[in-house]
């Protein structure tokens, strides 16, 4: 009662002093403008999409248990894993959790930028003989927050370039930071961003030389929808690019740990990229962290802006203003990840996702649908050649009950593709083939 009477009050304050509004107090609009403050919503938020293609999944999904209770739902859908983590590692992580109740094991604050024994393994594990050295590692959170970090300190008026289709969070942080221009809903993109197109024509890689010259590329290997994966040329090609146009690559590796083949796992295995590349990686993929939250990002001494200053500064600066560090039990995961052990745990959860790929693409091939991906990732990319790809989605969710992604939420090149993911138990891929074959044989 206390709070109407406040709220009540407030109307007759703004009523008082505007006189001629006396006589319409009854108004909800004008009960409304009482609480309405005088700041005004970010024009960038203005320019987002309302309806997040993921939460949209979300919501059909809950639909469709309401719509058939007692049907098991199986989600092929969203990236995340699914295995539980190995012994060792979580152990570790106990471990540390029991020292903070004691005075001598008790830790607070640690450094921003990571703990070094961390960031030496890291080094040492990925980067060891390609000379990143543990002070160009930045430990945090997970690459999707250091995606939006990078967005942060590159600012408002560089332009990017995204491969078409790609990960949404470097479409989506470009434009709250101010990249972008509106939403074209004809074009199913947004302005003032270079899309490079990516068919199975080309392998999933972009023509550059058709492409714009941008300041920032963000480019992923092995690629989130696809799945594809760059070659040692591709990538040489790549790096030449940009160095050529003076661009700087914001490399996304958070799927490195699935490359089989000779394909690079990092960009830094192509000469010349420490001048003009920046990588971001995660444990979330790789060991299963996706609740537990780590990832890294390495920015090398040698990358410059066009005035000579290290960029390698002010990430470092960055960092230090917005975060208090990682948190200490997930850091020392990740050192129980990267021992002998744990590389070795890890490799056979990694491998049981890709044989559930494979399960995936032959179920297809047998088929007769064009499926890539799945050899070095987790993900299949399925071609339904003259469906879009929300249709192929309604199609498979109702009369399959089995949960993907639509393609065309990754970019207007992946209408008419749906990403499966390989993140499940056994049991519910083998079922889930056995359901698509009933439905499209």
């Amino acid at each position: 009662m206390v709070g109407a009477l406040d709220f009540l009050e407030r109307a007759r304050i703004l009523a008082r002093n505007l006189p001629e509004m006396q006589s319409n107090l009854n108004f909800p609009w004008l009960i409304y403008n009482a609480y309405k403050t005088m700041v005004r919503r970010n024009v960038n938020m203005e320019k987002l999409k309302d309806d997040y293609f993921l939460t949209n999944i979300s919501r059909r999904q809950s639909a469709h248990l309401q719509k058939f209770p007692d049907t098991k739902l199986i989600n092929l859908g969203i990236g995340d894993t699914t295995m539980p983590i190995p012994k060792s590692i979580t152990s570790s992580m106990v471990e540390r959790a029991d020292a903070l109740s004691t005075i001598e094991g008790y830790s607070g604050y640690g450094p921003e930028q990571g703990e070094k024994a961390l960031k030496d393994a890291i080094a040492n594990t990925f980067y060891g003989d390609l000379g990143i050295k543990s002070s160009e590692v930045f430990i945090s959170d997970g690459s999707q927050t250091d995606i939006s970090r990078l967005q942060l300190l590159l600012g408002s008026s560089v332009s990017i370039a995204v491969q078409d289709p790609s990960y949404p969070a470097y479409v989506d942080t470009g434009v709250v930071v101010g990249q972008t221009n509106v939403f074209q809903e004809s074009e199913g993109k947004y302005g003032n961003i270079e899309y490079m197109k990516c068919f199975a024509d080309n392998d999933f890689f972009p023509d550059l030389s058709t492409a714009s010259r941008t300041d920032i590329i963000f480019f992923c290997s092995p690629n989130n929808p696809t799945g594809s994966t760059a070659t040692r040329e591709q990538l040489a090609q790549l790096v030449e690019f940009s160095r050529k146009n003076g661009s700087i690559i914001v490399y996304d590796a958070a799927y490195a740990a699935y490359i089989s083949d000779d394909c690079p796992r990092s960009i830094f295995e192509i000469p010349g990229a420490k001048e003009v590349a920046i990588e971001i990686s995660s444990f979330s993929k790789f060991a299963g962290f996706t609740g537990v939250r780590l990832g890294w990002t390495v920015v090398p001494s040698e990358l410059l802006y066009s005035n000579g200053f290290p960029v390698i500064k002010d990430f470092d600066r960055l960092v230090c203003t917005c975060s208090n560090g990682t948190s200490n039990i997930s850091q020392a995961g990740g050192l129980a990840c990267l021992s002998p052990e744990g590389l070795k745990s890890i490799q056979t959860i990694i491998d049981f996702y890709k044989e559930n790929a494979r399960l995936i693409i032959e179920i297809f091939t047998s088929l007769g649908f064009k499926a890539y991906g799945g050899k070095n990732a987790p993900y299949v990319w399925v071609h339904f050649p003259g469906k879009r790809s929300w249709d192929v989605f309604t199609e498979i969710l109702e009369k399959a009950h089995i949960v993907t992604i639509p393609g065309s939420g990754f970019g207007p090149c992946g209408q008419g593709y749906i990403r499966f993911s390989s993140f499940a138990r056994r049991e519910d891929i083998i079922e889930a083939s056995w359901r698509l074959k009933n439905l499209y044989s």
